[in-house]
């Protein structure tokens, strides 16, 4: 059997936090079983077998002052302090309540005000109590193998994070390597944009040199065409004067003949 001098050393404060989790997740108590059972424990209690699974005697009981000091230190301060904080926070919103009701209304009698006002004094008054035997993180139990297992625990989630970090760094870079070579792909294809709008550009606009060279070309057309005109007239002409002349000498041949005949008879 193993003997603890008293619950308020190191060694009692961790049996306390052992016994805390025992009957709260083992055997299940409500929280009023446990602060009971706790309170008989810390105060009067020898043999702790009773009620968890060690086998534990405690020589010297702390008696009724230090142990419920001991009690509120160890269980109420560590385990219940956010139960009890949220219990003053309702007592002060139920006062607000109850004043601001009676500021406007007098549904609400000052005799509720006041009662208001005391329950949450007193439940101030009480937190006060509560801090006051807040206990120290020195004392706080610890245990060895399960800060080792959460060391390793940790050690091992900042490996696999490391290794994490390493892959996406690792696909980041493969990830900008592709995005290079698109950039480059795609510097070519506005580069082939570029020239495809300037072959566009200069079939839908041509060149000024072959824009004066049609005009030239189409100036020496009409040059050649106004020519043409010109020489057929010349050759209407020229022809009118030939059938003239033809006809004539047609008329001189016809008289000279019919002079001949005349002359001859």
């Amino acid at each position: 059997m193993e003997q603890i001098k008293t619950l308020s050393s190191l060694e009692g404060r961790k049996l306390l936090y052992s016994i805390y989790q025992e009957l709260r997740y083992e055997k299940q108590l409500s929280n009023i079983q446990i602060l009971i059972l706790t309170w008989r424990i810390c105060t009067t209690e020898r043999e702790i077998s009773r009620y968890i699974k060690k086998d534990v005697q405690v020589l010297h009981p702390l008696g009724f002052f230090a142990g419920t000091a001991l009690w509120m230190e160890e269980f109420v301060n560590r385990f219940y302090f956010s139960t009890i904080n949220s219990f003053v926070y309702f007592g002060a919103a139920i006062l607000l309540v109850l004043i601001g009701i009676r500021r406007f209304s007098s549904i609400v009698s000052d005799t509720i005000v006041i009662a208001g006002v005391v329950f949450e004094a007193l439940m101030l008054l009480f937190m006060f109590v509560v801090m006051l035997f807040t206990p120290s993180e020195d004392a706080l139990p610890v245990n060895k193998q399960e800060e080792d297992d959460s060391a390793k625990e940790l050690l091992y989630e900042i490996g696999e994070i490391s290794t994490e970090l390493a892959s996406a760094v690792t696909k980041l870079e493969s990830l900008g390597d592709n995005i290079r070579l698109l950039l480059i792909q795609q510097n070519e294809i506005l580069s082939l944009l570029r020239e495809s709008n300037e072959m566009t550009r200069q079939i839908i606009s041509p060149n000024p040199k072959l824009l004066e060279t049609m005009e030239l070309t189409n100036n020496s057309l009409q040059e050649f065409t106004s020519t043409i005109e010109t020489l057929t007239q010349n050759l209407k002409k020229l022809e009118q004067e030939q059938i003239e002349l033809t006809v004539r000498r047609e008329l001189e041949n016809f008289f000279v003949s019919l002079l001949n005949n005349k002359n001859a008879k």
